[in-house]
């Protein structure tokens, strides 16, 4: 008989989950709306459904379940959910675990995607990993010694509040000097506004006949792709934030490859990795930090969350990340 894991990915917009071999083949999958609005114990009843459904009457060994915002892996807890109103503390691994009576393992989902990466994606082979998302918000995750870095609370891996920049703060109203704040998608289209505002040439003006508030990452991409100058340099400098903040990354945990996902890395990653290799070259102590450094794109696309909590499931089972719950 195969045996089966169950996997979750709880969004703010979306609960899905898949059956799951241990080889993190998918045999079958489902979903529906979270409907968040409706508070944390309807939403813990959609999710059981989706587990039951998903397993299709067959009986599975462990449940892994990843969710955005941070979560306490160790006591089970959703701490808060950025697009789950309600969600204080919420103790969903018990509520999952009781149901079913099998394991169950809890984690952020920007964590559980660079799991995920690591088992069955870009990250294979390596044991010391990290992996940055980069889209409307950046984050991540830390494989160190083949295991995924969790912290004291398990907290560990917010890779986009790294602090940057503390003068764009005064420089900018409403900007945060952070990774997610110079270099995330909607902060590459808010710079791009400022920009034009102050009358800066470029085609994009023309594309959204003067609606500053209408040039978005999608757009800049487009035009950059056609050759514009600013639209160009407006990705240049999110690589070079990028790059300032995978230096410090390399400084700190020194791995042997760096993945990265995410929506706005996937599409503009042209117009950004010759910006962002040169400040890292340019700012490590050493070139032993680099000369041996791959920095590649991630493989496992829109189910990168959904394998990454089959995987964390699969580490919890075998020992590898010591927050059994069940």
């Amino acid at each position: 008989m195969t045996r089966r894991i169950i996997g979750v990915d709880l969004g703010g917009t979306q609960i899905r989950a898949v059956a799951a071999d241990l080889d993190g083949a998918i045999l079958n999958r489902k979903a529906t709306l979270t409907l968040a609005r409706e508070g944390p114990d309807t939403v813990i009843e959609r999710i059981q459904e989706q587990v039951f459904l998903v397993a299709d009457g067959e009986p599975f060994d462990a449940i892994g379940i990843g969710a955005s915002g941070p979560t306490d892996p160790f006591a089970g807890l959703v701490l808060m959910g950025p697009n789950l109103p309600g969600w204080d503390h919420v103790p969903l691994r018990n509520a999952l675990a009781d149901r079913f009576q099998v394991p169950v393992f809890l984690g952020n989902d920007a964590n559980l995607a660079g799991l995920a990466e690591h088992h069955y994606g870009a990250g294979r082979g390596v044991a010391h990993m990290i992996y940055i998302t980069v889209s409307t918000g950046i984050g991540g995750g830390v494989i160190v010694n083949n295991r995924m870095l969790l912290g004291q609370r398990g907290l560990a891996g917010e890779i986009g509040h790294i602090t940057l920049d503390i003068q764009a703060e005064h420089q900018a109203p409403g900007v945060v000097g952070t990774l997610e704040g110079m270099a995330s998608g909607p902060n590459i289209a808010r710079r791009a506004q400022r920009a034009l505002v102050s009358g800066v040439p470029s085609s994009v003006l023309t594309r959204v006949g003067n609606d500053i508030l209408a040039v978005t990452p999608k757009l800049l991409k487009e035009e950059a792709d056609k050759g514009d100058r600013f639209a160009i340099e407006q990705f240049q400098i999110a690589g070079r934030y990028l790059g300032i903040g995978v230096t410090s990354l390399l400084h700190v945990f020194n791995p042997q490859r760096i993945v990265i996902g995410g929506g706005i890395w996937a599409h503009c990653h042209a117009h950004m990795d010759d910006a962002m290799w040169a400040v890292i070259r340019e700012r490590s102590k050493s070139p032993a930090y680099w000369e041996d450094l791959s920095i590649v794109t991630a493989e496992l696309g829109d189910d990168v969350g959904l394998l990454g909590a089959v995987a964390l499931a699969i580490d919890g089972l075998d020992g590898r990340v010591d927050i059994y719950g069940g």
